[in-house]
């Protein structure tokens, strides 16, 4: 444990959100969510106006919209959130050399290798503080959340206290004190499944948890995840502020409009997965060790079964054959929302002939096909049909558009062949709004120049 408040904790306040609202000046002030804008979509981030009728990151669409029906419902624009985060790293980067993205939103930064004259309170407080200016100015006024603390757990907990737009500092020395009213689930991995099993056993804050001794959490959550609590129950926590963080994992998902309830099309659907995770690993040259596939049931309950190698694979074949064998362990007879196959345990090398299956006279296909093996129309049908949403228009709520006339604008809406256009940007103030056709040669989808 460190005895300063050198570590810093920074998260942009509702990102995406804030993003739109900063190059939208009509929702200013006003409910914004981003996400899946469809029946079957999924709320990535909400605004803090939006929060204040309980739409919350996770939610389904369709909840969202029966919460706060006069939001608006925007899909992501990602070149302007990974334009904003960028910048916001830069700075991050300039004033230390260890900082470590967590995502987009969101860094961890070791101040003890800023340039400071000292690490008391004051001075990492007044150092955060024009971080926090810089940051607003390069993003053209996005706020951040910022805590300071003796730890990356502490300083994570700080950043959350007071948001949005604030900076808290926890003097070393007090972490136990600021903890032990918490309920159990500040503490990183409490999910729902721990948190039941705690409360279960009568423990329901942290200082409960501190209070329950290590052969008993132990006995309720495991081994590896009771020594952890017992660990972060008493502020004890080492991990350092890693600069350069390597990705874990090469996923791919898909959520569908009609729930699947055919096996073999869920298959198909893995299968397929399955093939453009190995390209990606391929074109990276990466391999990994552990397949896992995950599964959203209609009821939005979320499963995951996974299986490790022997040896790394990059293998379409091999990862497509391990997701189907974990597909068949799920009862999936409700229907599926989402499947997803994913690659972790990455490696830079690749053991060659994993399975011996690949000598003369065998030829697979990338979707683990025998050569030879007819293919089946109907079934192919069926995963066109279930890997493609429902038809729509070409342009999205909240998408970049430019008219030769009326200059540059975002989507409000389209359906019925028209396409509603707001022209604003960051720099206008809230601008006029008009109705075209969805071919009207005039309007046109805009893209940031390249680099």
């Amino acid at each position: 444990m460190r005895s300063t408040a050198s570590v810093l904790h920074l998260d942009l306040d509702a990102f995406f959100a804030s993003v739109e609202q900063r190059d939208k000046p009509s929702l200013r002030g006003k409910p914004v969510v981003v996400g899946g804008t469809g029946g079957r979509g999924v709320v990535a981030t909400a605004s803090y106006e939006a929060r204040r009728y309980g739409v919350r990151s996770a939610m389904s669409t369709r909840e969202a919209r029966a919460r706060c029906p006069h939001a608006a419902f925007l899909t992501g624009r990602f070149h302007a959130y990974r334009e904003a985060s960028e910048a916001v790293m830069a700075v991050l980067k300039a004033a230390s050399p260890l900082v470590e993205p967590l995502s987009l939103d969101e860094a961890f930064v070791d101040l003890a290798r800023a340039d400071l004259p000292d690490l008391e309170v004051a001075t990492v407080s007044a150092y955060a503080a024009g971080l926090r200016a810089q940051v607003a100015e390069v993003t053209g006024g996005l706020t951040a959340s910022v805590g300071l603390g003796s730890s990356k757990f502490i300083a994570k907990v700080a950043s959350d206290l007071e948001k949005p737009d604030a900076l808290v500092v926890v003097p070393p020395g007090t972490e136990r004190d600021l903890l032990r009213p918490m309920s159990v689930t500040v503490i990183p991995g409490v999910g729902p499944a721990t948190t039941e099993r705690l409360r279960r056993a009568g423990v329901h804050t942290v200082a409960d948890l501190e209070r329950t001794d290590l052969a008993e959490l132990h006995r309720l959550v495991g081994q590896a995840h009771g020594t952890s609590l017992h660990a972060l129950a008493r502020a004890h926590d080492d991990r350092p502020v890693v600069a350069e963080r390597e990705a874990k994992s090469v996923s791919s998902e898909g959520t569908y409009e009609t729930d699947l309830t055919d096996r073999r099309i869920m298959e198909s659907l893995l299968t397929r997965q399955a093939t453009e995770v190995a390209e990606r690993l391929r074109k990276h040259g990466l391999s990994g060790r552990t397949v896992t596939i995950k599964v959203r049931m209609y009821d939005f309950t979320t499963l995951s079964r996974s299986a490790t190698l022997p040896e790394p694979t990059d293998s379409a074949a091999t990862v497509a054959r391990m997701a189907r064998a974990l597909l068949a362990d799920l009862d999936t007879s409700g229907g599926v929302r989402l499947l997803g196959v994913g690659v972790s345990g990455l490696a830079d090398w690749v053991q060659d002939d994993l399975f011996g299956e690949t000598g003369p006279g065998h030829q697979e296909g990338a979707d683990g096909a025998e050569a030879g093996d007819a293919p089946d129309p109907e079934l192919e049908r069926a995963v066109r049909e279930a890997g493609v949403k429902a038809r729509r228009s070409p342009y999205a709520p909240g998408q970049d558009v430019e008219h030769e006339e009326m200059g540059r604008g975002w989507v409000w809406g389209s359906g019925r062949g028209v396409v509603t256009v707001r022209f604003e940007t960051a720099g206008t103030p809230p601008g006029p709004v008009r109705s075209y056709a969805l071919d009207d040669p005039n309007l046109r989808a805009w893209r940031p120049p390249e680099q």
